[in-house]
């Protein structure tokens, strides 16, 4: 899940993997699969980054559980 700022400034928390999309026009609208859309502060890299960033905090709590 990954935290993302509306234009008014309140905070969401968004399951990363059910995004379909996110474009710049020139707000940036996060499209997700079920439909539903966001209206957000961050640019379309950032939110790339921080579904990468939480992929790899995820991979690595479950690579130390193993081990």
């Amino acid at each position: 899940m990954i935290t993302l700022t509306r234009i008014n400034g309140t905070t969401i928390i968004i399951n990363e993997n059910f995004i379909e999309m996110a474009e710049e026009a020139p707000d940036t609208v996060v499209t997700m699969q079920n439909g539903h859309r966001y209206l957000v502060q961050e640019s379309a890299s950032e939110i790339l980054e921080k579904a990468a960033e939480f992929r790899r905090q995820c991979y690595t709590e479950f690579k130390e559980s193993r081990e």
